[in-house]
């Protein structure tokens, strides 16, 4: 009998790769979608025919139930969120509300429904924020620097609880920044790299961008989600940090992203610090010696060919006149 799970946020970046690797592991995926927004689906069109898709709402505990009760999953993944930190300061309830509580929601359907059901929560970098050690590890003490990562702590602790308090087999992926050519535009990485294919295509003149200063650990979205499924199929459930281990400055990934298509940056980029946050995380970068040994997970794609793959397909797209993938108001992290 084949597997069956369940993804929120099936829609948005990680949503998409884990239901393409599910499918292709034989698991019969369902894919949670809001009733109060169009469904935009255009990252999973073609695998629209393969997905069940059922309505139900972070914000609306008897809609999960009644996902888990339909679809009888055995393993939950819950990437959905308001996931783009800029907003969380413009809506910082409506940000607790799903990205903390409705995890909540979540954990409690399920000890409601099955126990049984393994767990997994899309825990972030972001809980880190202002780090007191480098490289972070799973023990290192969180310090977040906007609502986003104060609500990915609430949910990352509530996962920690009820697998101590109930038994369930709940597990944290705390994932470092991961990217893909269907990242959202307005995430930073997706904005240079729209950008520098639209200069390219002489679409635009220049790209304004905010703190150009600030280093993350960049990997490929692709194969975080097999992190994410590792993590359910082990003996006991546990947290892990994944990421690359190698930290960049937005600066980098515009140098290279400029130099992928023979450009030089500095003739384009202006910087604009009404961009800048109100409390800047300034460096992250993972220790994923855990996952590494327990689940035998490493990253494969470099830094560099995950930007010139992002912008191959931005000119690719762009010059066909097709849309690049839009926003997801509750998409993965």
């Amino acid at each position: 009998m084949n597997k069956r799970a369940l993804i929120t946020g099936v829609t948005g970046q990680d949503g998409s790769y884990l239901a393409e690797l599910l499918l292709a592991r034989g698991y019969e995926v369902f894919g949670i979608v809001r009733r109060s927004s169009s469904v935009n689906s255009e990252r999973v069109s073609h695998l629209s025919d393969q997905i069940k898709f059922l309505q139900a709402d972070l914000l609306d505990q008897t809609s999960l139930i009644n996902a888990l009760s339909h679809a009888r999953p055995s393993e939950v993944y819950n990437l959905a969120a308001q996931s783009f930190v800029p907003t969380s300061w413009d809506q910082p309830v409506l940000t607790g509300e799903f990205t903390a509580l409705g995890v909540t929601r979540m954990l409690e359907a399920i000890r409601s429904v099955n126990r049984d059901i393994r767990f997994y929560q899309a825990s972030s970098s972001e809980m880190f924020g202002k780090p007191i050690e480098f490289p972070q590890r799973e023990t290192t003490p969180f310090h977040p620097r906007s609502p986003y990562g104060v609500a990915k702590v609430y949910g990352h602790h509530i996962t920690v609880n009820y697998r101590e308090s109930y038994g369930l087999f709940a597990c944290s992926g705390i994932l470092f920044n991961h990217e893909s050519p269907r990242r959202g535009v307005e995430f930073v990485s997706r904005r240079i790299t729209q950008g520098v294919a639209k200069i390219k295509l002489h679409l635009t003149k220049d790209l304004t961008l905010g703190n150009m200063d600030a280093q993350r650990d960049w990997g490929f979205a692709g194969e975080y989600v097999e992190a994410m499924w590792q993590m359910l199929q082990q003996d006991e459930p546990d947290d892990y940090v994944v990421g690359t281990g190698v930290a960049h400055s937005v600066a980098d990934l515009v140098r290279i992203a400029f130099g992928s298509v023979n450009l030089a940056w500095q003739e384009f980029v202006k910087v604009d610090e009404s961009l800048f946050r109100p409390a800047e995380v300034d460096h992250l970068l993972a220790d994923s010696s855990k996952a590494n040994k327990k689940l035998g997970w490493k990253p494969k794609v470099s830094f560099s060919e995950l930007i010139a793959m992002m912008v191959d397909h931005d000119i690719y797209r762009l010059s066909k006149g097709l849309p690049l993938y839009a926003s997801v108001a509750l998409a993965g992290s």
